[in-house]
C-alpha cells in the first residue's frame, strides 16, 4: 500500500481542518464526541472510587495496586479503540457529505468489525511497551525503580523522589517517539477503520507513513502547543472574570464553569480525531476502494 510523504506545512493544514470540521458539522461530532468522553471516563471513575474508597480507610493504594488500576485501563482501552473507528467512520461520512448520526460511532459493534479493531489496539500496546522498554533499557533501568518510587509517594503523599540519571535523554527520546507514535496511530488506525486493512498491513502503513512525515507532524504538534496555549490564556481570562464577578453576584456563578469545561474537551476530542483523519487522508486516504464511503454509512 501506498503512502506519501507532504511537506512541513501539512502539519498546520491537519490542525487547522481538525478545528474547523467539527464547527462545519457540529451537531453529529460533537454528539459523538460526547460518547467518546463517556466511554473515556469510566476507568477514571472506578480509580477515583478506589482512592476514595482508600481515603476512607486512611490507608493509601499501594504500588501494586496502582499498577493493577493501570493495567486495567490498559484493557479497557482496547475495547475503546472500536469507538475510535467508528468516530473516524463519523467524520469521513460527514466529509462526503453523507447521511449521519452521533450514534454511529457505535457502528463497528454493531457490524462486527470489533476483533480487527481491537487487535491493530492491542499491536499498538506491544509495540509502544516495547519502544518504552528499549529506551528505558538504553538510558538505563533506574528509570523503572524512579518511576514505582514516584508512585509510593504519591499515593503516601511524599515529596517525590530525585530524578534518575539519564532521565532529560529517556524524556527526549520519550517525547520523539510520542510524535512518532501519534502519526503512527493515526495512519494504521485510519488503515483500519475506513480501508478495512489488516492489522499487520496497517502497522506496516502505520510505520511508514510516520517516518515519512516526521517534519509535518513536529510542526503539528508545535502548532498544537501554541493553540493550546492560547486557549489556555483565555480559559484562564474568563476563569478571573468569573471569579471577579462572584464577588458581587455569588459563588455559584462558577457553575458556569462546568459545562465550559465539558465543552472544551468535546472540542479537543473533536479537533484530535479530525487532525488524525485529515493526516490519514494525506497520507494514504486516496486509497480508498471506490464507495467504500457509501459501505460505511450503511
Amino acid at each position: 500500500m501506498t503512502t506519501r510523504s507532504r511537506g512541513p506545512s501539512a502539519g498546520f493544514g491537519w490542525l487547522k481542518n481538525g478545528f474547523s470540521v467539527g464547527f462545519r458539522h457540529p451537531k453529529p461530532l460533537f454528539g459523538g464526541a460526547a460518547f467518546l468522553l463517556l466511554g473515556c471516563m469510566l476507568p477514571s471513575l472506578i480509580s477515583l472510587l478506589l482512592q476514595f474508597q482508600a481515603m476512607r480507610n486512611g490507608t493509601p493504594l499501594s504500588p501494586t495496586t496502582s499498577l493493577w488500576v493501570m493495567a486495567f485501563s490498559m484493557l479497557f482501552g482496547l475495547l475503546l479503540v472500536p469507538l475510535y473507528g467508528g468516530y473516524l467512520q463519523l467524520i469521513d461520512a460527514v466529509e462526503r457529505g453523507l447521511p449521519t448520526r452521533a450514534r454511529d460511532v457505535f457502528k463497528p459493534y454493531r457490524q462486527g468489525e470489533i476483533s480487527q479493531l481491537i487487535g491493530y489496539g492491542l499491536a499498538m500496546l506491544v509495540i509502544y511497551i516495547a519502544m518504552a522498554g528499549l529506551i528505558i533499557a538504553v538510558t538505563g533501568s533506574g528509570i523503572a525503580s524512579w518511576y514505582l518510587q514516584l508512585l509510593t509517594a504519591q499515593s503516601s503523599h511524599l515529596p517525590p523522589p530525585t530524578l534518575p540519571q539519564g532521565f532529560g535523554i529517556a524524556l527526549t527520546l520519550f517525547i520523539v517517539l510520542g510524535i512518532v507514535m501519534m502519526g503512527f496511530h493515526a495512519i494504521g488506525l485510519g488503515q483500519v477503520a475506513l480501508h478495512r486493512r489488516n492489522v499487520f498491513g496497517a502497522v506496516s502503513d502505520g510505520v511508514t507513513g510516520a517516518l515519512k512525515n516526521l517534519l509535518p507532524l513536529f510542526v503539528f504538534v508545535l502548532s498544537t502547543a501554541l493553540a493550546w496555549i492560547g486557549v489556555a490564556i483565555v480559559i484562564a481570562i474568563v476563569a478571573a472574570v468569573l471569579a471577579l464577578l462572584s464577588k458581587f453576584i455569588g459563588a455559584w456563578l462558577f457553575v458556569l464553569i462546568i459545562p465550559l469545561y465539558v465543552a472544551l474537551i468535546l472540542i479537543a476530542f473533536t479537533v484530535m480525531f479530525g487532525a488524525m483523519y485529515h493526516l490519514w487522508r494525506d497520507v494514504c486516504g486516496d486509497d480508498i476502494v471506490p464507495d467504500m464511503a457509501q459501505a460505511i454509512a450503511v
